[in-house]
């Protein structure tokens, strides 16, 4: 078997298939694991996660902010926005369960015989590998539950701006969601600063990319979600698979093993 892992898909369903076809892909031997943002903004979100979904046991999915969008709109309320691209999904006759296939997957995935660990946004270095598992957890846990609803009505927000272990309910499960699916720059105490998308030379005062700063372990991290990077860390340790391929960049596939990074032209 061979593990080979994508960032942001967004709905380019042609792509992908473009990008698994250059390592012959099969999921009878092969497994893809994808860094959140399987759906939105690309032309094709049904097929896409239709076709993620069939692969059962050979795709290992973590959720990035675009696939709880879609959620936060059948489950707790939400509009759908201008560049939304959702609509098919919302009206499809599977619709529900790909719903409930969505709410099933993880925030964060730790392969320790790897020493590796893939999130949508990143890992911050205020947290452990262990604390972060343990805190992803609780928020699934309350994705898949019956507070699902009102999680996802009141999952919008940039606060608390920062992680306390004191924090509870709602206020908690929201800051653990923005670390995992919506950070970029980072303050050293942990605070966070979500308006900010640029590039990693442009942090605000007073913040830096959130992979800048030292953690206590050798983890290695694979995310998606910053497009403006490139896929550029100027690091052996994080991997940015978000190349921006619904902007007309490329969709990056890379073998978990050899590290080899395979692209296909958006």
């Amino acid at each position: 078997m061979t593990d080979y892992a994508i960032g942001d898909i967004q709905g380019c369903y042609e792509r992908l298939l473009d990008v698994l076809a250059k390592v012959d892909f099969s999921p009878s031997r092969d497994r893809l694991w994808v860094a959140g943002d399987l759906i939105n903004r690309g032309p094709s979100s049904l097929e896409t996660l239709r076709y993620v979904e069939s692969l059962g046991s050979s795709a290992v999915v973590v959720l990035g902010n675009h696939d709880l969008h879609l959620l936060a709109v059948a489950m707790g309320g939400h509009a759908l926005r201008n560049k939304d691209t959702l609509a098919d999904i919302l009206e499809a006759p599977d619709h529900q369960r790909l719903f409930d296939w969505l709410r099933q997957q993880n925030l964060c995935v730790h392969d320790e015989d790897r020493n590796l660990v893939m999130v949508h946004a990143g890992l911050p270095h205020i947290w452990s590998v262990e604390e972060a598992v343990g805190y992803s957890r609780e928020v699934e846990a309350v994705i898949r539950g019956p507070e699902a609803e009102s999680y996802f009505a009141d999952m919008y927000g940039n606060w608390p701006e920062r992680w306390h272990p004191d924090l509870s309910g709602m206020d908690r499960w929201r800051v653990i969601t923005n670390y995992f699916t919506r950070m970029r720059f980072i303050a050293e105490d942990g605070t966070l600063e979500l308006a900010a998308k640029e590039s990693a030379a442009s942090a605000p005062d007073g913040y830096a990319p959130w992979f800048r700063f030292p953690r206590q372990d050798d983890v290695r991290v694979v995310f998606g979600h910053w497009a403006a990077l490139e896929g550029q860390t100027e690091s052996t340790r994080y991997f940015g698979l978000d190349t921006g391929c619904v902007w007309g960049g490329k969709l990056t596939l890379m073998n978990l093993d050899t590290g080899e990074k395979i692209h296909c032209d958006c």
